[in-house]
């Protein structure tokens, strides 16, 4: 299996990548990578250099022998981007990269898209593969539209479409969210979830490198939508004392009221990170074992495990 992977340089491409040089049954991997990027990887020989990625990237030269693609590259949420900007690379990117590797044989596409495309979770439900889309922001749109435009890509010339929507993503030297909690548990001896019982789902990156590439290989992957985590609802007290276990920490858990914990977010602008860290957001993703046979081969205990030696300061 010969596989072109977008987003090498990113967190989980890099994921990817070094899973793939420990395995024993190693893909052939070619990356994609912009002219400015400074890549270390064993795979540096074999990268297809672009200019930029949007509606009008020239791709000649890039699918020779490959079988399938990996696509992680995108914008992903900033605050100076326009709707227009998420528009013109997260859809008409990925369409036109679509379209330009049929051209050239490519047979299968695993999108990663993302659970924004589901929506904020105030159900009691957890969302399916088959759940309404209600995505919320500019990004979970701009991603939304490249799955329908990969839908009706597949359904007019045969496309072998994946789509994989990931829960939030952790592991060493996670960004966003994952990296902030993991700085905080390292320094902080006390934290403020002792109250916490909300239900998320994550995924860790090792998790979820794993499962691209069981994406990419399995028969039976083609046409489906998976919604992907780890199989382990927890709340944001368990996810940050599992954090703590994996550094090696002690912590303690203080019962600030979650009311409390709002007042202070909206009081500090921070009221988004507030909701992402005590929301609900629980996904089923039993249609992956269904499906792929497939179930994560780490659990959240041994995923923080590998925490200790990623040098967190």
């Amino acid at each position: 299996m010969n596989i072109l992977l977008t987003g090498s340089s990113g967190f989980v491409g890099k994921n990817l990548i070094n899973s793939q040089l420990r395995s024993k049954n190693k893909m052939t991997f070619r990356i994609v990578v912009r002219n400015n990027s400074k890549i270390e990887s064993e795979v540096n020989n074999s990268a297809f250099y672009i200019e930029s990625y949007d509606g009008s990237t020239c791709w000649e030269g890039a699918f020779e022998g490959a079988d399938c693609i990996i696509h992680l590259a995108g914008l992903a949420h900033k605050t100076n981007l326009l709707n227009s900007d998420y528009k013109e690379v997260n859809t008409q990117g990925t369409l036109h990269f679509a379209k330009e590797a049929i051209k050239s044989g490519v047979k299968r596409f695993v999108f990663v898209s993302s659970i924004g495309v589901n929506g904020i979770s105030t159900h009691e439900t957890p969302f399916t593969e088959s759940s309404m889309p209600f995505p919320h922001n500019p990004y979970a749109q701009s991603k939304h539209y490249a799955e329908i435009g990969l839908k009706k890509i597949a359904k007019e010339t045969g496309l072998e479409v994946v789509i994989v929507r990931p829960t939030l993503v952790y592991g060493p030297s996670a960004p966003g969210n994952f990296g902030m909690l993991t700085r905080l548990v390292n320094k902080l001896p006390i934290l403020p979830f002792g109250s916490a019982n909300n239900r998320r789902d994550f995924i860790a990156v090792q998790n979820l490198a794993d499962l691209l590439v069981t994406c990419a290989t399995h028969p039976d992957a083609a046409g489906h939508t998976f919604l992907a985590s780890d199989g382990e609802t927890v709340s944001i007290k368990e996810f940050t004392n599992a954090i703590a276990d994996g550094l090696g920490k002690k912590v303690i858990q203080l019962p600030v009221p979650v009311s409390v914990m709002r007042l202070a977010g909206k009081l500090t602008g921070k009221s988004a990170m507030i909701e992402q860290l005590y929301g609900n957001l629980e996904v089923d993703s039993s249609n992956i074992k269904e499906v792929l046979g497939w179930t994560p081969p780490l659990t959240i205990k041994q995923a923080m495990a590998t925490l200790r030696d990623s040098g967190v300061k």
